[in-house]
């Protein structure tokens, strides 16, 4: 590597000068804040990590917060045990769903299911407490029409407080979901070690 001559370094600085004045600029304008709907989709790894992320941020600030599982069962995961014990008092945390459709093979038992899960989601988000509330793997229950996405994208324009922040995740998000949300991020897989003959590890997926 070569090293940078005073040249070098004088142009640098005077480019990185110009940057922050015109991010200064842009920021200058940014001034509202709102609660947010987003929208975590895609074939790629991470949707529910990077919410439960959000989720700890919002721990760690100790604001209120709530999360609603769609799909998944029971199991231990580490998010879950984690909150359960250690942060019951800022997070309420509720598996409502008894697994995946090919585990369950009951489409009754599934509809029904999510249908729980969405009324007490609703219950959630209505709770001005709440600052933000995770709705995880709800695009799939849409996405099997287990719960109306009109309905979803109709409750979160008009019943949603102004700033309460709500994430949805799972893949194959709606339309209408991904028209009406303010950050959608689609996470694309590359590589993935199941293909390869690798399970699901504990600290890597649960």
């Amino acid at each position: 590597m070569t090293e940078p001559t005073s040249d070098d370094l004088a142009r640098h600085s005077q480019k990185m000068a110009k940057k922050k004045a015109a991010r200064d600029k842009i920021m200058a304008t940014k001034s509202d804040q709102k609660g947010l709907v987003i929208v975590h989709t895609g074939k790629g790894k991470g949707k529910s990590s990077a919410a439960f992320g959000m989720i700890f941020r919002c721990i760690a600030h100790d604001m209120h917060c709530a999360v609603v599982q769609f799909i998944k069962g029971g199991m231990s995961t580490g998010e879950r045990d984690l909150i359960l014990s250690r942060f019951a008092d800022l997070c309420d945390f509720h598996t409502m769903g008894e697994g995946f459709t090919w585990e369950t093979q009951d489409k009754a038992r599934d509809i029904e299911m999510a249908q729980a899960a969405w009324e007490k989601a609703k219950d959630l988000i209505r709770d001005p407490a709440n600052k933000m509330v995770l709705l995880d793997e709800i695009n799939i229950a849409m996405r099997y029409d287990y719960i109306d996405v009109t309905e979803v994208v109709e409750f979160l324009a008009t019943e949603k407080p102004p700033m309460t922040h709500v994430v949805l995740t799972g893949r194959n998000a709606k339309e209408p979901l991904i028209d009406l949300a303010d950050l959608v991020t689609e996470m694309e897989l590359i590589k993935h070690p199941f293909r390869d003959g690798i399970k699901a590890q504990i600290g890597v997926e649960y």
